[in-house]
């Protein structure tokens, strides 16, 4: 499975457990009984922001990546959602962590990897709203594994839910976010774009189904050019692009109208690319195929669809293409999914409105 394979080294790193690190902490007793405190003083404040400034720092100067997973378990468990406390521990970490950020541009190539995509291991980590700019900041880098934590830290589901409903302060960091997220979709690969289309499919703002649409558009083109990889992740991107059209809050037709057209080239790929794909896109193209007939077709339509699933089990090409018409249309007419939802497939080079989706160009030669 492809997805997230580029930065399993990293991930390995960041999911080893605390009871196999080694016990070599720094002396936490003072900051243990500030965590149990209903009450704090200044002191107790200063001893927060001692402990983060410490705890940051080794995780800046260690270079050893158990001891860095060691301290980063330390400081996570240490949070507390007593008010004062909080507060401070909020304010010291995007202190410190900015710090380590600064400190990093100063040293070596790869000293400098490590230390910023383990100070976003620990942003994505913290789930503090507070420390989103700093993610933000980093969404830009050219280094894969980086910019993927990038944006995972600012599409953190946990996070996302601290943020909605989507009102004043929030609403503008949601909508910073979907802004900053756009400018990478056309560029960027299936883990992030993953990342991607789950954040846009949780946040209801235009931004966000405007960051959707992009992405499912992104789809669509690398399937229009024979260059789309994982397509397993379309499965999710039709699956959200229809909650958005099942949702009361959107009437916007370029959603069915994606879904439409991704949905059509996925299957016009799984028909003509039986000869030149290999069995995992294959098998992949059929999964999505036969799932967003089950779960979306259907409901769309208002009965129950087997069709497709029947076509892919007998590999019954003939059947699909036919089903692919009767759904979405072809040259002669509109499908029941456009009747039903009242909706076209944009105009032509005449300006004629597209009853129909684009064909699928066939695969190019070896």
């Amino acid at each position: 499975m492809r997805i997230k394979r580029f930065i399993f080294g990293i991930l390995i790193v960041s999911l080893i457990p605390a009871m196999i690190l080694r016990s070599k902490d720094a002396d936490t007793s003072d900051i243990e009984k500030v965590l149990n405190k209903q009450v704090l003083d200044s002191a107790d404040l200063q001893i927060i922001d001692d402990f983060l400034a410490r705890s940051i720092q080794e995780l800046v100067k260690t270079k050893d990546f158990t001891d860095i997973a060691r301290t980063r378990t330390v400081i996570l468990s240490h949070q507390s959602p007593q008010g004062q406390y909080a507060q401070q521990f909020s304010e010291s970490a995007y202190k410190y962590i900015s710090l380590g950020f600064q400190q990093a541009r100063k040293l070596s190539q790869e000293r400098q990897f490590r230390v910023i995509l383990n100070l976003l291991i620990l942003i994505d980590g913290l789930q503090d709203p507070r420390l989103i700019d700093l993610a933000i900041e980093r969404l830009k880098e050219q280094n894969k594994a980086i910019c993927y934590w990038a944006v995972r830290c600012v599409t953190n589901p946990v996070l996302v839910r601290k943020l909605n409903p989507a009102e004043g302060a929030n609403m503008r960091l949601l909508q910073r976010i979907a802004t900053q997220l756009k400018e990478l979709v056309d560029s960027t690969n299936p883990e992030v774009l993953a990342l991607m289309a789950e954040f846009a499919a949780e946040v209801n703002i235009p931004e966000a189904e405007d960051l959707l649409l992009q992405v499912a558009e992104t789809r669509i083109k690398r399937y229009a050019d024979w260059k789309v990889e994982y397509e397993l992740l379309d499965s999710a991107i039709l699956k959200f692009l229809y909650n958005k059209m099942a949702s009361t809050g959107s009437r916007n037709p370029a959603i069915a109208r994606s879904f439409g057209q991704l949905y059509s080239y996925i299957m016009q790929r799984y028909i003509k690319g039986q000869d030149v794909l290999n069995i995992q896109s294959k098998n992949q193209l059929a999964s999505v195929l036969v799932e967003t007939e089950d779960k979306c077709i259907g409901k769309l339509l208002g009965r129950p669809q087997s069709t497709i699933k029947r076509a892919v089990e007998r590999k019954d090409f003939a059947l699909l293409s036919q089903e692919h018409d009767n759904l979405l249309g072809n040259e002669t007419g509109a499908g029941q999914l456009a009747l039903k939802l009242n909706f076209d497939f944009s105009t032509d080079s005449n300006g004629n409105k597209m009853l129909a989706p684009r064909t699928l160009p066939n695969p190019p030669q070896k």
